[in-house]
């Protein structure tokens, strides 16, 4: 996977998250073909990056904090 791919990646699953598309690490796994530790690894590259987020256990899903 080339960097321009793995960042289009990386901005959709960010995407996800801000419009609350985001449920589950395994739901990451399905959407990008990929394990889920890999899927956690793309969650926490993005809040390397800055952005804030965390999992809310009332609605189980992913979301900017």
């Amino acid at each position: 996977m080339t960097f321009a791919e793995r960042k289009r990646q990386l901005e959709y699953l960010l995407e996800m998250v801000e419009e609350g598309r985001c449920i589950s690490t395994q739901q990451v796994a399905e959407k990008f073909d990929c394990s889920k530790r890999t899927a956690k690894r793309m969650l926490d590259e993005l809040r390397d990056d800055g952005n804030e987020i965390v999992y809310c256990k009332q609605t189980k899903k992913f979301r900017v904090g």
